[in-house]
């Protein structure tokens, strides 16, 4: 299986460069992933789909301002950081921009010396550990020098931080959003649960490698980057009840999916706890926990377009997106969404 095998035409017009006024007025394209039948509606209809008894599993990350713009010390070269996960003693694994001569010892400066890094070491992929010195909390520190960490796809300026953010957003940790839960306001969510439907939360840290290309013209090659997943047992608990009771676990985004699948037993009941996951979720793969799948529009030749092809069949995704660019849809992070069930 090749990476060429899930690659699709896309006209660059179709890249949402901005999210819409109202979350849950984008279109969704609703696949049965068993006959590769087509709907189309609009997002807030998938309250329609959902039944009582079944169970909706949001990832409730937060993402962080994670891109800093500094310079290094040394030159006063300008030097882009992307923040991808914390490890300990204010140490994290980052992005350097450009990469080549960022080498270990390298000093950073950031809003005139507020925060400064040193760059460690060198890890896979040319990924950099950096090691911050700062006066008072990071946090707070970050929130006042970092910027939204948007895709390089997205070219506009973000007007309000908050649309890359969901309305459940909670767990401060992660690189990107998980963008199929934009789509959720809080009016649309009170309605899921007054009509019997169970929300799950569950966390999952969304890091680079989640959307990093494919290199390897076989698939099967590739390696995915570790992301941090928790699950609380009370939520746990939720998703093996309605499990156990014969009810649909429905997730909203390939981050959902991968944690469920990650914390899986063998009898499809998640574990409670956490740790890390390297899971890659391509065509053969059997899914323990989940029935259903409420997604975006993904890249090319990504794994994600993978994930959605393990559930639905490559045909039938490559078909519906396919259908999705004629009927012109907009596509990835801030564009519609497609209902796999």
């Amino acid at each position: 299986m090749t990476k060429r095998d899930f690659n699709f035409y896309l006209p660059e017009e179709l890249i949402a460069q901005d999210p819409l006024e109202d979350r849950a007025g984008s279109r969704l394209l609703v696949l049965n992933k068993d006959t590769g039948e087509t709907e189309h509606r609009i997002f807030k209809d998938i309250i329609d789909y959902l039944e009582p008894g079944d169970c909706l599993v949001i990832n409730n990350t937060k993402v962080i301002p994670a891109r800093l713009i500094g310079q290094k010390e040394q030159t006063g070269a300008r030097c882009e950081i992307l923040l991808l996960k914390r490890q300990e003693n204010d140490t994290w694994e980052a992005l350097v921009k450009p990469g080549k001569k960022a080498r270990v010892g390298t000093k950073i400066s950031f809003g005139g010396g507020l925060l400064t890094g040193e760059i460690i070491k060198i890890v896979e992929e040319g990924n950099r550990i950096i090691k911050f010195y700062y006066e008072g909390i990071f946090e707070e520190i970050l929130d006042q020098l970092g910027q939204m960490p948007l895709p390089p796809y997205i070219t506009h300026p973000l007007k309000d931080k908050n649309r890359y953010q969901t309305v459940y957003a909670k767990l401060e940790g992660s690189a990107a959003a998980p963008t199929a839960g934009l789509h959720f306001t809080k009016e649309l969510l009170e309605q899921i649960e007054d009509k019997g439907i169970i929300i799950a939360n569950v966390t999952l840290h969304v890091g680079l490698g989640t959307f990093r290309p494919v290199k390897e013209e076989d698939i099967l090659k590739h390696h995915m980057h570790s992301e941090f997943y928790q699950i609380e047992p009370s939520e746990g608990e939720k998703i093996n009840r309605i499990k156990k009771n014969g009810g649909r676990i429905i997730c909203v985004g390939t981050t959902s999916c991968r944690t469920v699948e990650s914390a899986a037993d063998e009898n499809g009941f998640v574990k409670q706890g956490s740790g890390n996951t390297e899971i890659f979720i391509y065509p053969g793969y059997e899914f323990k926990v989940l029935d259903a799948l409420i997604t975006n529009f993904h890249l090319p030749e990504s794994t994600l377009i993978m994930l959605a092809s393990a559930l639905a069949g490559r045909e039938h995704i490559l078909k519906a997106y396919e259908l999705a660019v004629k009927e012109r849809y907009r596509f990835f992070s801030f564009g519609d969404a497609m209902f796999i069930v």
